[in-house]
């Protein structure tokens, strides 16, 4: 019962933010405006149309992609972490340990450099998704030993990796020229800016698969959370549940990242949130991180481009400053609440 109502509250939160995202700009227009826009594009002619001249333009090609994206791109970093802190059995676990942010990031960073500051933002997105699965795909090939998957040397192996990553990356921003190591800095401190319908229709099935499939692995997540030996036990091919959760992740967060940039602690810190708050059970702590990662991503978004008059800031440096202490509170009050894992 408890569950349900957090989910619900959750839609119903994600709901509002959204119409005021949608909102808010420089064009104004007021909630009521907004609703009746998207039912009269749906056929119902009800509610009150844009009174700006270029109200609805402006809603249907600037912020309503905006906003899907953001709340596609939260939902799938939030998903993804929680996936990956089942798998692992460890709450501080989040998807750049698998080095896939980081491989996305070189990605990009390589397009820039090879195609000049003013590459298209499609193949700088195309590099960055194809080169963070590859980067997760090296990740888990390396950790493998006789068959099987340590949980930690997966993750020492995806610490080198992101070593590695780092000083690729130093190597492109160094070789290249001003403008495309801008370019460079930019995309690695993450952006909604270039939202699109396009982005949206490419991230947006992705993420519905992922978040599906992580659905369907819930049970199997909860028998692991029992220990390895438990889960086999009772049925769960350790191994293979661990290479899926692998690549469902590397697919939820290349194709994220690969639109907006890095964007740091939603996958950490809203999991970890749900669980404080849903319990740990995946069947429910799922769909509430998903829920829960749009409207940080959104609420994050929204403040990027109203904290400032005039400018868009950087929206990974936000969910940084933010996430970051954030995440250090939530770390001290489950030790001193329960010890351990939460």
């Amino acid at each position: 019962m408890r569950g349900g109502t957090v989910l619900i509250a959750l839609t119903l939160l994600l709901l509002v933010l959204a119409v005021a995202s949608a909102c808010i700009g420089q064009v104004p227009t007021a909630p009521a405006e907004v609703i009746g826009s998207i039912l009269h594009r749906i056929g119902l002619d009800i509610g009150p149309m844009p009174a700006h001249p270029s109200g609805e333009v402006t809603l249907w090609q600037v912020r309503f992609p905006r906003v899907t994206l953001a709340v596609i791109v939260g939902a799938a970093l939030a998903c993804a972490g929680a996936l990956l802190q089942g798998v692992f059995a460890n709450p501080l676990a989040e998807p750049g340990v698998i080095g896939v942010s980081a491989g996305a990031a070189v990605g990009a960073s390589l397009v820039i450099v090879t195609g000049g500051a003013f590459v298209a933002g499609s193949a700088v997105a195309a590099g960055a998704f194809v080169a963070g699965l590859i980067t997760t795909a090296l990740v888990y090939l390396l950790a493998r030993s006789e068959g099987r998957t340590e949980v930690v040397t997966l993750v020492l192996t995806g610490v080198a990796i992101n070593a590695f990553a780092g000083g690729l990356i130093a190597f492109f921003t160094f070789v290249a020229n001003p403008a495309a190591r801008d370019q460079i800095v930019f995309w690695q401190l993450g952006s909604l800016n270039g939202a699109t319908w396009n982005a949206v229709a490419i991230v947006a099935p992705m993420a519905v698969i992922g978040i599906a499939v992580s659905m369907a692995m819930a049970s199997k997540l909860d028998l692991l959370a029992l220990g390895e030996s438990a889960a086999a036990h009772l049925g769960v091919n350790v191994e293979r549940l661990r290479q899926l959760a692998v690549v469902v992740v590397a697919l939820l967060v290349s194709a994220s990242v690969a639109f907006t940039g890095i964007i740091l602690f939603v996958g950490l810190v809203v999991p970890h949130l749900m669980r404080m708050i849903v319990g740990p059970g995946h069947r429910l702590l799922i769909p509430a991180s998903a829920l829960c990662g749009a409207i940080v991503l959104l609420a994050a978004d929204l403040g990027a481009r109203t904290l400032v008059p005039n400018a868009d800031l950087p929206l990974g440096m936000l969910t940084s400053l933010i996430g970051g202490p954030f995440f250090f509170w939530m770390l001290r009050r489950t030790r001193h609440q329960q010890g351990g894992w939460a």
